[in-house]
This record gives structure tokens, C-alpha cells and sequence, in this order.
């Protein structure tokens, strides 16, 4: 773990070294999903377009919409994560008998059940489901890469159901002030974490770099604006013949790179205007849940230790 003093993940307890749910497995390859040079999954009738990828415990759909075009109708076992990228990005939701508008950038969370959003806007809409809703899970385009599951990957094991139940939450991104000593934008739900991270304009500091790793969750990491490089550096075991060189790849916007553990990993903005990256993980992190004031819903959704 290397971080910056002025980085506040520099206060975070280290990981345990590595040693996920099966340690003797093979590491897995991480996944660059960049969407400006892979065709959509899905073009809808109204012209919506939509890219459908997934990791071990989630799948993500990417939805770059037409305003007015219904752009999700279907039933889940579970709650549905909504990311309303940027002020462009608008939907009506209609979920337990109620419509619900909103303008991003924000993240909402729907709940379990029948559910149906219309794009009202043009800017992306991001949605987050749970890998065992198996119909979701089929239809990423890179299933085949989780036919057999990831020994590293820890099972998705839900935290604790909401404060006051199940209903539609919308947390607006303008309702969050700027605060040096937290990290990003992070919310939570049973399965999900998200930091919803500020744009910044210009490239990163190549002497300020983070290189990490985790345990046993993987990161995805969503671009939606400007260019990155994310380098990952597979560890070595005693068994030569599975050593990987180290990735630096380059991606654009939007793209979706999943990165496996315990590669070691870091990412690097290089693009001259605005760059926007968002992190998510399933299930929800204990190191960032176990910091004062990280979580911005922890209120409404507790952690198992509470």
C-alpha cells in the first residue's frame, strides 16, 4: 500500500496480504471494457444504446439514452443502483406505485420488485444489479469470463436491510460539500459501495500515485469522462508459467476496466480537459464503512457490526 500523506486513505488499516477466500487459485486477468471501441449490447427502438458487462457479484449496464426512450422494465429479487452521471443525465421512475423524477448527478437506489425508468435527459444513466439475478447476469458480454467463479473473489454476502425498509432513494451529488478529509463521495447499499468521485480537470500527478491492492473484492472502475491509464501489476506465485506482465493500459470514456485481486493497481488521469472516474464495489467495503463520516447514507444503511 503506498499513499501520499495528504491521501486519506493513508490512514486505512492495511489488507491482510493477499490471501483471498482461496489463495491458492489462479489470479485472475484483469478486464479493460472500453465502450468507444466496443459496439453496444443493446440498441433499443428509440435509439438508446446500452453496454452490458459484469463482475463475480454484479453486473452493469451502461446506458447512453435518448430522452423519452424506456430504458429499463423488469423485476428484481433485489435493490437496483442507479448512477445519474452528470446534470444531462435525467429519469422518471416508476416503482411501487409511485413516480419518482430525477436530475443527476445523483445516485439512486430502487427497490426490490417491478420497476420501469424512462430517460427524460441525453446524459449516461449507469445501472447496478446483483449477479445472482441470473437473467441480468446472462446477457453481459463478457459472461463467459465468470462461467467458472473467481477463487479470489469472496461471495457476495448482503449487509444488513435498510433503516425504515425497502423504498427509492435519491441522493442529489450537489447535497455533498467538499470536505479534504474524506474520501470522494462513497455511498452504500446491502450489496453495493460507490464513490461517486468529484471530476478533476488535467492530468494526475505522476509523483502522487496510490498503488494498492485488495483481499479479496474486486474494483470496478467506471471512466466517464476524459482518458486514464490503469496499471495493474499481477503478483508472483511459485508457478512461472502463470506470471503475467504488468498492464498499462490506456482506456477512454466511458469505459469500465475490472480489476481482480490482489493485483496491485493504481490509475492515472492523463487527459488534458476533464477526468471523471467512478469506483464500485460489491459488496460494500469495511475499511471505508469503518471510517467516521466516508459513508454519506450510513444512517440508512448499517453495517453488520451495528
Amino acid at each position: 500500500m503506498a499513499y501520499t500523506k495528504d491521501d486519506p486513505r493513508s490512514a486505512l488499516e492495511a489488507p491482510r496480504g493477499g490471501a483471498g477466500p482461496k489463495a491458492d487459485g489462479a489470479i485472475a486477468a484483469p478486464e479493460f471494457l472500453d465502450f468507444t471501441v466496443l459496439p453496444p449490447d443493446v440498441v433499443s427502438a428509440g435509439g438508446s444504446e446500452q453496454w452490458i458487462v459484469r463482475g463475480q457479484n454484479f453486473v452493469l449496464i451502461y446506458t447512453e439514452p435518448t430522452a423519452g426512450d424506456l430504458i429499463w422494465k423488469s423485476s428484481l429479487q433485489s435493490e437496483q443502483v442507479l448512477l445519474l452521471i452528470d446534470e444531462n443525465s435525467a429519469i422518471s421512475g416508476a416503482s411501487d406505485g409511485e413516480t419518482h423524477d430525477v436530475t443527476g448527478p445523483a445516485l439512486v437506489v430502487v427497490p426490490p420488485g417491478e420497476s420501469a425508468i424512462t430517460s427524460t435527459g441525453s446524459g449516461p444513466i449507469v445501472s447496478l444489479v446483483q449477479s445472482d439475478e441470473a437473467e441480468w447476469a446472462a446477457k453481459a458480454s463478457n459472461a463467459a469470463s465468470y462461467a467458472t467463479p473467481h477463487p479470489h473473489v469472496a461471495p457476495l454476502e448482503p449487509w444488513p436491510e435498510p433503516v425504515g425498509g425497502y423504498k427509492w432513494r435519491t441522493y442529489q451529488m450537489s447535497d455533498v460539500p467538499a470536505d479534504p478529509k474524506r474520501f470522494g463521495r462513497i455511498f452504500r447499499t446491502r450489496a453495493f459501495m460507490v464513490n461517486f468521485m468529484e471530476a478533476k480537470s488535467g492530468p494526475r500527478d505522476l509523483t502522487a500515485m496510490s498503488p494498492h491492492f485488495h483481499d479479496d473484492f474486486e474494483q470496478a472502475s467506471l471512466v466517464v469522462a476524459g482518458t486514464y491509464i490503469h496499471h495493474i501489476q499481477t503478483p508472483w506465485g511459485t508457478d512461472g508459467t502463470k506470471w503475467r506482465p504488468e498492464d498499462h493500459a490506456q482506456v477512454g470514456s466511458p469505459s469500465v476496466t475490472i480489476i481482480p485481486p490482489p493485483t496491485v493497481h493504481t490509475s492515472q488521469a492523463i487527459g488534458w480537459r476533464t477526468n471523471h472516474l467512478i469506483d464500485i464495489f460489491a459488496g460494500p467495503r469495511h475499511d471505508f464503512s469503518a471510517r467516521p463520516g466516508w459513508v454519506l447514507n450510513a444512517d440508512e444503511y448499517p453495517s453488520p457490526a451495528e
